[in-house]
């Protein structure tokens, strides 16, 4: 990670020097996904519609495959100047500001309209500006799907066939209760180990997207995939705000205005890709299950209980999506 400060801190400097000597100013932007992902083609659109509207002045560098490393570790990069701009899960960016909790509550949108009605309106963008004080400015979300569950014993059609199921999940307290509120075995595990873990049945199952599904083939080793979409955690678009306060008034336009534009963009993506994440795991012999999910949403209950009895400052925050 040293080398990566240092270097980054070089090219920090350069782009400064780059801005007294013209007016072109150098956007770093880094993040730990590969270039087929819908949200690094969404990002390509943020830089293809920032050069445009800016006629050359911004122009953005990308770093994808985690070139400058981990989620954190680019934040923390961001939060030193060192790099301008980042996407991120709203799980990681939980750990800085804990409203983004409240957006891993499972089953707390209706529906995908009822999820962007939210974070695209007023109480969406409050978010965004909480980060501020950490030195990370929301910029928009970017849709990454819902999680549903992935099994290679047995097909998941209720809660209660995940009785005695050993799930992967993420080292989250919320995906924990979440899993063991339904009757599963929450396992937390590293994801790079999750595919031989599987094979080996070390674990049951998991619980993730349809193109993280695919494209971590995982679909070669669970056989069962069920839709019942139990969260929605979106990423999350992060400028720092050390290079944001160098930014003009009319710069500063720009990019939000890319970045708005970029996030309509990767909706459309994302679904391409879901799309044909689905036809590859169903030519791989993959059952796709789609369960009754309130079966499934009633089991949960118990986690939202907990998650406002932990965090009452919360808890009008969750009116205000469940009205909205």
């Amino acid at each position: 990670m040293k080398y990566k400060l240092v270097f980054l801190s070089f090219l920090f400097l350069a782009c400064l020097s780059c801005k007294e000597q013209g007016d072109t100013k150098v956007l770093y932007l880094a993040h730990t996904l590969p270039q087929t992902h819908p949200v690094h083609k969404g990002i390509l659109k943020f830089q293809e519609v920032l050069e445009k509207k800016s006629e050359g002045k911004l122009v953005i560098k990308v770093f994808p495959d985690g070139m400058l490393g981990s989620e954190r570790e680019v934040l923390e990069l961001l939060q030193i100047g060192s790099v301008a701009i980042t996407k991120v899960s709203a799980a990681t960016l939980s750990n800085f500001v804990p409203e983004y909790h409240v957006l891993g509550i499972p089953y707390l949108f209706r529906s995908k309209e009822h999820q962007f009605e939210v974070m695209e309106g007023p109480i969406g963008k409050s978010i965004l500006e909480k980060g501020e004080k950490f030195w990370l400015r929301g910029l928009c979300y970017y849709d990454a799907g819902s999680r549903s569950f992935y099994t290679s014993k047995k097909a998941i059609r209720t809660p209660e066939d995940l009785k005695g199921l050993k799930i992967r999940v993420m080292n989250n307290q919320m995906a924990i209760n979440m899993v063991n509120a339904m009757g599963g075995s929450a396992t937390p595990m590293a994801y790079g180990e999750l595919y031989t873990a599987i094979q080996q049945g070390v674990v049951d199952g998991a619980e993730n997207n349809p193109p993280s599904f695919v494209s971590s083939n995982h679909h070669e080793v669970a056989k069962y995939y069920t839709l019942d979409q139990h969260s929605s955690v979106p990423d999350v678009l992060i400028i720092g705000t050390k290079f944001w306060e160098t930014l003009s008034e009319e710069e500063r336009v720009w990019v939000q205005e890319s970045a708005d534009e970029s996030a309509q963009a990767e909706k459309v993506y994302w679904n391409e890709s879901v799309e044909e994440s689905m036809n590859i795991a169903k030519e791989f012999g993959v059952e796709i299950i789609t369960p009754d999910k309130s079966l499934f949403a009633e089991k949960t209950e118990s986690v939202l209980e907990e998650f406002l009895k932990e965090h009452p400052e919360m808890t009008e925050l969750v009116r205000k999506i469940k009205g909205n």
